[in-house]
């Protein structure tokens, strides 16, 4: 990613916001390698939002993006729902099959603990253009969008169309390859996609929206991470 800090983030040699406050993270670390402060180092890391979090920062982060509101207000009132965010794995560490797997395991042990039924949040590609982006985001668009009575589309000053190639245009598994690591896991265990991407150009991405409904998550994944929900 090619993200543009800030002059209070370029001081302080770290991304930050509102939300990390009162968020929780979850973090992978490397116990046998060690950070410049002689720490050990920090390899992967999620930011996860509750309800009460957002309350308390005025909002999820995803609201700034993608008008969630019909989804929120349509759900059972008694559902409990978890914005995944701000994820990132040291790069040097993304080829390593284990390091993601750490990450999903902490994650399902957080949605169990906190009986979790549903996460959403945004899913970057790396780069600004969406025409670079014709083939993931057309694929992604047609073979896993959100069934359209949810109803989350990216806000209306931001939205970027997904459907940029014909269906019988895209080979299903090139699509697939075309994903990064993260997104196409999150596919392949299950989620679905929201409707229009968002250009972010601060973090030099382009975003989506994932729905991820723990009902939803495929067996595979679920036994292989331990979740029983």
């Amino acid at each position: 990613m090619t993200a543009i800090p800030s002059p209070q983030m370029r001081e302080a040699g770290r991304d930050f916001d509102k939300y990390d406050d009162v968020c929780d993270h979850l973090l992978v670390v490397d116990r046998e390698a060690h950070g410049e402060d002689g720490q050990p180092l920090v390899v992967a890391t999620y930011r996860l939002t509750r309800e009460k979090d957002a309350a308390r920062a005025g909002g999820f982060y995803t609201s700034s993006e993608y008008d969630i509101g019909p989804m929120l207000k349509g759900l059972p009132a008694d559902t409990k729902y978890l914005e995944l965010g701000r994820s990132c794995v040291l790069k040097s560490y993304r080829a390593r099959p284990g390091t993601m797997q750490l990450l999903w395991k902490g994650l399902m042990a957080y949605v169990a603990r906190f009986d979790i039924d549903l996460m959403f949040g945004c899913a970057s590609l790396a780069g600004n253009d969406p025409d670079a982006l014709a083939l993931p985001l057309s694929y992604l668009h047609h073979f896993h969008a959100m069934p359209a009575e949810l109803n989350v589309r990216a806000r209306a000053e931001l939205f970027v169309d997904m459907n940029r190639m014909a269906k019988d245009a895209i080979e299903p598994r090139e699509g697939l390859r075309s994903l990064p690591p993260l997104l196409k896991g999150y596919v392949r265990a299950g989620c679905r996609i929201g409707d229009g991407a968002v250009i972010d150009r601060q973090f030099g991405t382009t975003d989506v929206f994932i729905y991820f409904p723990l009902s939803g998550i495929d067996a595979r994944y679920k036994s292989r991470f331990g979740l029983v929900k």
